[in-house]
């Protein structure tokens, strides 16, 4: 299968798609914004390219081993092992999705859809890229309790 929904699976991070994909088109939405807050609308090219460097390199350090033990340790993630090449190659093209369609789109809808898709990541998978930052950052139990349906 290309896709793997289950996130407390053994698949999670291993198929081409998995629900975390979505958190990766955002990735591209905030690069987009933060790439064209900084530098204007400037360079357009250069703007993609930096853009997809600091995802591919995300992909490497995510991959680290200090990395995921930090998953382990801070979020809902226990049994994370690490993204397969084919799961990070998918990330990156879910970056690259939702760079594209904030260069496309207006703020306005950039907006509403970032929203959306982390509502929907919270109502289903109780963990999005905002709540995954802030956990990796400054873990909270009470959270972290809430996710795992406590």
């Amino acid at each position: 299968m290309p896709w793997a929904w289950d996130i407390w699976s053994a698949h999670n991070s291993q198929h081409l798609i998995d629900p975390y994909t979505f958190t990766h088109v955002l990735h591209g939405v905030l690069y987009y914004a933060l790439l064209r807050l900084v530098l204007g609308a400037r360079w357009p090219s250069a703007r993609a390219l930096l853009a997809v460097s600091a995802e591919v390199a995300w992909e490497i350090i995510e991959n680290t081993n200090a990395v995921i033990e930090s998953y382990r340790e801070s979020t809902i993630a226990l049994n994370y092992f690490g993204d397969s090449v084919v799961n990070s190659l998918g990330d990156v093209g879910a970056f690259v999705l939702g760079y594209t369609a904030a260069m496309c789109f207006p703020v306005s809808i950039s907006v509403v859809g970032f929203t959306a898709v982390e509502g929907a990541l919270l109502l289903t998978i109780r963990d999005g890229l905002l709540l995954n930052i802030l956990m990796l950052l400054h873990p909270i139990q009470a959270i972290k309790v809430w996710q795992m349906g406590g």
